[in-house]
């Protein structure tokens, strides 16, 4: 399990909250900081995906457990 300075529980919220709460949580982080996000929208997988892709920031980690999805993003 990779470390993460940051932790954002999005649990519950449906698509596009995640993504929304994830990039306020960035904003405030330091550049080559890491967030871990857990969401339990199943649509988050490729919503985060594609937030990688969109803001440059790393997508680390993306892995589910129990019907909870983490992902681990660095801030670019």
């Amino acid at each position: 399990m990779a470390d993460y300075d940051e932790e954002l529980d999005a649990s519950g919220l449906n698509c596009p909250l995640p993504i929304l709460r994830a990039k306020k949580a960035l904003a405030g982080l330091d550049a080559g900081k890491v967030l871990r996000i857990v969401a339990t929208d199943p649509g988050s997988v490729k919503d985060f995906e594609a937030f990688a892709k969109q803001t440059g920031n790393e997508l680390m980690e993306s892995t589910e457990e129990d019907g909870k999805f983490c992902f681990l993003m660095k801030k670019a």
